[in-house]
């Protein structure tokens, strides 16, 4: 079978099921939504610095830096800003809402979970492209560590997704469904990313940079001016700096 052979995942196997774990890491944060009621302002932008320096440092040491090794400087180029260009795209097309600047959900609950859904792809869809596009690259090691620091970053955003629906009288199932639900697109993502370079290898350090000019665009864009709600706090910038070196330890680990 494609996905698994020999009594062994393939590739391809082990970037789905990477992805679709890394995917699932999003309810824990729906978890302690649930069960931290009270999780401060303070903490939570904490948590999304945390995230932000995950996707900035694999952007550059996971993905980034083995495109450089394996492509030209005008192949990655053209991939970085093409992924921020898509991010971009996507924003401009898709009625856009982050789950982070969720307003009072005092509005009709359909044009917000409309809206909600939509969000949920756009973040989705560069994490699941840079597992599948790692794994496609031949190495597990890099695929393995984008996945293991893209569940790590999953964990705000699934309480970014929780939140507004706990604080609202949702009860405790349905923001932790949504928040666990939220990750399966990330698959998805993966096999398109996985797919598109694995057939044509020359495209695999395009695809790279790619991947990492989305990370990077959602990180600046998104998550590290959110996580900056009150600009007097240190707290935010040394979790983004924690979040960098997590990946730079899993890659010294597991090389």
């Amino acid at each position: 079978m494609y996905w698994y052979e020999g009594g062994a995942l393939t590739l391809a196997g082990r970037a789905l099921v990477a992805s679709l774990l890394a995917g699932l890491a999003s309810g824990l944060g729906g978890l302690l939504v649930v069960l931290l009621p009270r999780l401060t302002r303070r903490a939570y932008d904490t948590l999304l610095a945390f995230s932000a320096g995950v996707m900035f440092s694999a952007s550059a040491l996971a993905l980034l830096w083995p495109a450089l090794e394996t492509g030209s400087l005008a192949a990655v180029t053209s991939g970085l800003f093409t992924g921020g260009l898509l991010i971009l795209a996507l924003e401009r097309l898709v009625p856009h809402l982050e789950p982070h600047f969720a307003p009072e959900m005092n509005s009709h609950r359909g044009r917000f979970g409309l809206l909600l859904a939509a969000s949920i792809t756009l973040h989705n869809i560069p994490e699941g492209l840079a597992i599948g596009v790692s794994y496609a690259h031949g190495e597990g090691r890099f695929g393995l560590v984008v996945a293991l620091a893209i569940a790590a970053q999953k964990v705000p955003e699934g309480s970014a997704v929780a939140l507004p629906f706990y604080t609202h009288g949702s009860g405790r199932l349905k923001p932790f469904l949504w928040a666990t639900l939220s990750g399966l697109v990330q698959p998805v993502a993966a096999a398109a990313g996985f797919h598109l370079v694995a057939l044509t290898r020359g495209l695999v350090p395009f695809g790279l940079a790619a991947a990492a000019g989305a990370m990077v665009y959602v990180a600046s864009h998104q998550l590290i001016p959110e996580s900056h709600s009150e600009p007097g706090r240190k707290a935010p910038s040394l979790a983004l700096l924690a979040g960098f070196l997590l990946v730079a330890i899993l890659l010294r680990w597991l090389a």
